[in-house]
């Protein structure tokens, strides 16, 4: 009975929420079963245009390390702030959403080249609190209990933490610029005067 109304509470969870969080998980427990490896999901530019190992532009964002507090941080971070923009302000615009997913992972990936990134999953994980805290200026943020601020302040909150994790920080800032792109792209440009929405949904999403 737990099981089934944990099913029935997975399944309210808005559709990109919902199908992002399930392909972390599952990709993060194939490689604790050793059903898969690392070395299989990291982005690599030569086996992905050399080798046509595509699958890598996808798998690299999925993969979060080994299970343990560091793994269940980012998947609290995930979930919590892809929920609440899927909810808030993307809310009846689920293709918009898409679209966001899209064009962060492809700047990602182009600025990951410069970096010898192998996985961004944190950087996507970053660039949606960070376009949240901006879409959410006056909500003030419990940090674990130990600090209350402005939300604003939580990307470069999670960075710090991150960084006490033992993590790069350089995925965290790739992951607060291109969210920055995108608040700047969707929210500020099409505000100033001649400026206009430049990221427009295809119509087949």
């Amino acid at each position: 009975m737990a099981w089934q109304g944990l099913a029935a509470e997975f399944l309210q969870v808005p559709a990109v929420t919902r199908t992002y969080t399930a392909a972390c998980v599952l990709t993060t427990a194939a490689v604790q079963l050793e059903l898969l490896s690392p070395f299989q999901l990291y982005f690599n530019p030569h086996l992905v245009f050399r080798k046509f190992q595509v699958w890598r532009l996808v798998t690299n964002f999925l993969f979060f390390g080994p299970l343990g507090f560091s793994f269940f941080f980012n998947m609290l971070f995930v979930f919590r702030y892809c929920r609440m923009l899927e909810e808030g302000s993307f809310r009846g615009r689920t293709a918009d959403f898409v679209v966001m997913f899209l064009f962060g992972g492809v700047l990602m990936t182009l600025l990951g080249l410069l970096g010898s990134l192998f996985f961004l999953g944190q950087a996507l994980t970053a660039m949606l609190v960070y376009v949240w805290s901006r879409r959410s200026p006056l909500v003030r943020v419990n940090f674990f209990g130990l600090l209350t601020f402005q939300a604003p302040f939580l990307p470069w909150a999670l960075m710090g933490f991150s960084l006490l994790l033992g993590n790069s920080i350089l995925v965290d800032l790739l992951g607060i610029a291109v969210g920055h792109i995108y608040y700047f792209l969707e929210d500020v440009f099409p505000n100033q005067p001649g400026g206009k929405r430049l990221l427009l949904t295809p119509g087949f999403l």
